[in-house]
Parts: C-alpha cells; sequence; structure tokens
C-alpha cells in the first residue's frame, strides 16, 4: 500500500478488522491493485479513508490497494482529469445533480447491476440519490445534518434559549450583539459556506419545494419570492450579524472565532463537530438546533448531504472495485466509520448503529422525525455545477455588498436562461 497511515488509521482499521473479515471469504481471489484516489484530506476523514484501505488491503492478501488522497477542494477541479486519463478505480464524490457531468460525460461506470444483484442491501431509501436515467452510478458511505452548532455556555451566561422562529431568531442575535459578540462565524473563501445560509433562508421563506424548483430552473431569479429570501437574510446582514471579512477564510479558518468566543454560532454540517472539539471546545459548551420558522405553517426542510464512493469508467480492476464498494456500503463498516471516532455523521444504511453521540442522536432525529418538507443535497450538489458556482459567488457578494443585490439577481437571472435552455 503507497498511502502513509497514521496511529489513529491504525487503530481505527484494528478495531473492526474482525467486522470485515466476512468480506475476504466473498472475494478471496482478488488480486492485482485496486487504485483509490480520495478527497478526504481533513485529518479525522484522512484517517477514516486511510483505515478503510489499510483494512480491506489486509483483507486479500493478493491485492494491493494503492490510495491517494488529494485536498478536497482541488479535488472539485480535478476529478474529471483525473477520470479522463489513466483513471483510479474507485473515487470520492458526491450524490445526487454532482453526479450529472460524470455520468453525461461517461467517466462514471454503470453500477445498476450490482445493485440488483443485492451488494446494498440496507441502502434502498438512499438508490433514489444515485440514481440518474433510471440507472444507479455509485454508493453513498455518509450522510450528515447541517443547522446551527453554538456556544451553548454564551447562550447561558446571556439568559438565551434556542430559537423556533425566525423573531426569536433576531432577538438573541441582538442580545449577542450588545454582548460584544458576533452571532455567527462563516468562511466564504471557497463560497460554498454561502450557499447553506442560501438552502436555509430559502426553504425556511419559501418551502423546499420552490427551492427545489428554483433549482431546477423553473423559477426566475428575480422573481419576488427570491427577493424575499434575500430580504429576511439581509436581515442579519445589516445588524452585523456575521463576522468581518469572513471571504478571506476558508470554513476551518472562521472556526476559532467560535472556539474563542468571539462570535457564537456556526451554520455547517456535522462535520464540524470534530474540529471545534479538536480546538477545545467541550461538549458542555457546545450544542445544536434546526434553523428556526421563518414562514408559519411550511414543511421543514433540511441540507443532508450524502457523500459517495464510484467506480470509474475506465476502471482496470473491477472485480476489487466492486468488492470494495460492497465493503464500504456494509452495517458494521457503516457504523463503524460514521461515529465519533471516525466522519462524526450518520450511516446510510438501515441496518446500521447510530452511536450514542449528542450531536449524532440529535441529527438523526431531526431528520428522521421533523424534516417533512424534504431532504435536499446541499446548494452546490442540487443545482446544476455552473449555475451553482455563479449564485454562490453571488451569495458572497451580496453578503458584502448588499445593495448590490439587483446586479446579482439580474445577472444570476441571465445565466439561468443560458444554462437551463442548453
Amino acid at each position: 500500500m503507497r498511502s502513509i497511515f497514521t496511529a489513529g488509521a491504525a487503530a481505527l482499521a484494528g478495531t473492526t478488522m474482525l467486522a470485515g473479515m466476512a468480506f475476504a471469504d466473498a472475494h478471496s481471489n482478488l488480486s492485482g491493485t485496486l487504485r483509490i484516489t480520495s478527497d478526504m484530506s481533513n485529518p479525522g476523514p484522512r484517517a477514516v479513508m486511510e483505515s478503510l484501505a489499510a483494512e480491506f488491503d489486509e483483507m486479500h492478501p493478493d491485492l494491493e490497494v494503492d490510495l491517494t488522497i488529494v485536498d478536497r477542494e482541488a479535488w472539485k477541479t480535478q476529478i474529471r482529469n483525473a477520470l479522463s486519463a489513466d483513471p483510479p478505480d474507485v473515487v470520492n464524490w458526491y450524490a445526487a445533480n454532482r453526479m450529472t457531468p460524470y455520468v453525461d460525460a461517461g467517466l462514471f461506470m454503470d453500477i445498476t447491476d450490482w445493485w440488483d444483484a443485492g451488494d446494498y442491501e440496507g441502502l434502498d431509501s438512499v438508490r433514489g440519490a444515485m440514481t440518474i436515467n433510471d440507472r444507479q452510478w455509485g454508493i453513498p458511505y455518509t450522510y450528515y445534518q447541517w443547522g446551527v452548532y453554538y456556544r451553548e455556555d454564551i447562550f447561558n451566561e446571556l439568559g438565551l434559549e434556542e430559537p423556533e422562529t425566525w423573531e426569536q431568531e433576531i432577538a438573541n442575535c441582538q442580545a449577542i450583539l450588545d454582548s460584544g459578540r458576533r452571532c455567527y462565524t462563516i468562511g466564504t473563501k471557497f463560497l460554498w459556506t454561502a450557499g447553506g445560509w442560501f438552502d436555509y433562508i430559502n426553504m425556511r421563506t419559501n418551502g423546499f419545494d420552490f427551492h427545489m424548483a428554483l433549482g431546477r430552473g423553473e423559477v426566475e431569479w428575480t422573481d419576488d419570492r427570491v427577493r424575499e429570501t434575500f430580504a429576511n437574510w439581509r436581515q442579519l446582514i445589516d445588524m452585523g450579524a456575521y463576522i468581518d471579512d469572513h471571504q478571506t477564510y476558508s470554513w476551518q479558518e472562521a472556526l476559532p472565532f467560535m472556539i474563542n468566543g468571539e462570535a457564537t454560532a456556526y451554520l455547517m454540517g456535522n462535520f464540524a463537530v470534530d474540529q471545534l472539539r479538536n480546538g477545545g471546545l467541550t461538549d458542555d459548551q457546545l450544542d445544536f438546533y434546526q434553523f428556526p420558522i421563518i414562514t408559519e405553517g411550511l414543511p421543514q426542510g433540511e441540507d443532508a448531504p450524502t457523500d459517495t464512493f464510484h467506480v470509474a469508467a475506465g476502471a482496470q480492476n473491477v472485480d476489487a472495485a466492486r468488492a470494495f464498494l460492497a465493503y464500504v456500503a456494509s452495517p458494521e463498516v457503516q457504523t463503524r466509520i460514521n461515529g465519533p471516532d471516525g466522519l462524526g455523521q450518520l450511516p446510510v444504511n438501515a441496518n446500521a448503529s447510530i452511536v450514542d453521540d449528542e450531536f449524532l442522536q440529535q441529527g438523526f432525529e431531526m431528520l428522521s422525525q421533523n424534516a417533512q418538507g424534504g431532504i435536499a443535497q446541499f446548494f452546490d450538489r442540487d443545482y446544476p455545477a455552473e449555475m451553482a458556482s455563479i449564485a454562490m459567488e453571488g451569495f458572497q457578494e451580496f453578503m458584502v455588498f448588499p445593495d448590490n443585490l439587483d446586479d446579482i439577481l439580474n445577472r444570476l437571472e441571465q445565466a439561468r436562461q443560458r444554462i437551463y435552455s442548453e
């Protein structure tokens, strides 16, 4: 194996070696080299990916697993070239609309037959997220809730309660500002974090169905309902709710503002919990709440992005790739890698277990019981790639220069007319 393993990765792999041995019996004739390229570059996910590769390598004595880990942001621009020239066998990517360019270009392998053969028992509920043109193009291994992670100790200090309505959110924010802090940290350098704010304010203002219709190009960006979303968002901007110069920070670089108590909350995915804990915050200082209601009576939609593995259309070791996907999809492996010592997220396999972690339990309860509006994949996954890129640039600009809204919406509308007509 070419990848260098950390002690944490080796320990993580060792804890589940026995659980994985069943797969060795089922695929005992695997040989050659299995080449995997992964974008799990942050420390926690990297340890998980390295443990998966090490364990699978150990299970198959005649197989060499060749793992390459690339920067997560860089992979978004590198994946097409990687799949086109001397492609690896297996790659990481994302579900739903984000698969479309690589399916249309013939770069992802159609694995419908593997789904039909029963390779992925327990994944039936998410098969749709892996489907384009009635065919399946990969498998999911994790998903995670988004929501507002906040400093519970600061809320207690200020006598604040978790808001359930937009009015309460605004009132809490004002109290936080009055205490000399900012309400929210955020880093919009890579744009997608601003997409999360648009997702939630739009879903809460106009509903999940409207949000998805906008994503399908069926609604004009200059529509009054879209303007209402931005009007709600501007309430926070005009208050000074966000940290200064957020456009210069990545999401990780914005974490210290919350860790140090200069900002009180972060609208983010559950993957941030590991980083907040590593930064020194205890679970007594942290808590989570569902994004509050804006328009009364609308069923609440939630962002729950699903991360995936795919087999390259040009894969050389298809048998090993198939076996690796079945291994990653198994309930035992999904339980382990999504636990607090792994990704700190939710397993997709219905037969997996949710570990006793307060944030995972809260996320599971929210997504299973209080997301009647629907589950979105996230702005840059639900919207066509070019539309998402142009829109998120507009969101970042709006957060810095809100008076530019008319120009921003006109640009987005022109882009909508062009992109969806192609």
